[in-house]
């Protein structure tokens, strides 16, 4: 007798059915994802589309399915996103904001330049840069031993940069004469640190997630 579960449901819908619920656990689980081939994909995006549609063809042929199983390509492309439009955002937040209305009607009309916006955007990742990719791979073979020490230097150390960035952009964008309230940018490090608290009393070490991510 043959079984009644998919009595009028198409073998496609059934399918999309049970992939669907698998593709959203692989979202929170970084170490199913294949980063490299992600990377490989948007760069041939834009040199050589036509590779990528063919490796769609070759997986169609392997997993019976058009479609993506890997999440990681949604979840890169947004945090590329979220990196892109920070500049803009900080940007037009200021203009909507924090600019001071001239009270001269003959002055000159002052605004925040997205170039500008930009540029204190990487003076403030800079020294970020130096704290997480420099001296953290210094650090880092005491920071991936376990217990509580390492995992309270770990986060001391991306507090520490995190802040640190904000505070930065806080001077980038306080130096400027016709912007107001501008400690606004400041108020970030208060959420920073009480993350970091709640991290370290967890006992969740950053450098041992980071490194198990990139390198198993």
């Amino acid at each position: 007798m043959l079984p009644t579960a998919s009595r009028g449901r198409p073998p496609s819908t059934m399918r999309a059915n049970s992939i669907f619920p698998h593709y959203l656990r692989r979202v929170i689980k970084w170490q199913q994802m294949d980063i490299e081939y992600t990377f490989w994909q948007m760069l041939h995006l834009c040199t050589s589309p036509k590779v990528v549609y063919q490796h769609t063809k070759y997986h169609k042929q392997t997993k019976n399915q058009w479609a993506r199983d890997d999440p990681a390509f949604i979840v890169i492309l947004s945090l590329l996103l979220i990196v892109a439009t920070s500049a803009y955002c900080a940007a037009f937040l200021t203009n909507t904001y924090l600019r001071e209305e001239t009270p001269n009607s003959h002055a000159v009309e002052q605004r925040v330049e997205w170039l500008y916006a930009f540029d204190v955007h990487c003076n403030s990742f800079f020294p970020v840069f130096v704290a997480l990719y420099v001296i953290h791979y210094f650090i880092s073979p005491l920071l991936v031993a376990h217990g509580i020490l390492p995992a309270l230097l770990s986060n001391l150390l991306f507090m520490v940069a995190a802040s640190y960035y904000h505070y930065l952009n806080f001077l980038g964008y306080d130096v400027l004469p016709f912007l107001e309230k501008t400690t606004f940018f400041l108020y970030p490090i208060g959420v920073v640190i009480i993350l970091s608290a709640l991290l370290v009393l967890s006992g969740f070490n950053p450098t041992r997630y980071i490194l198990s991510f990139y390198f198993g």
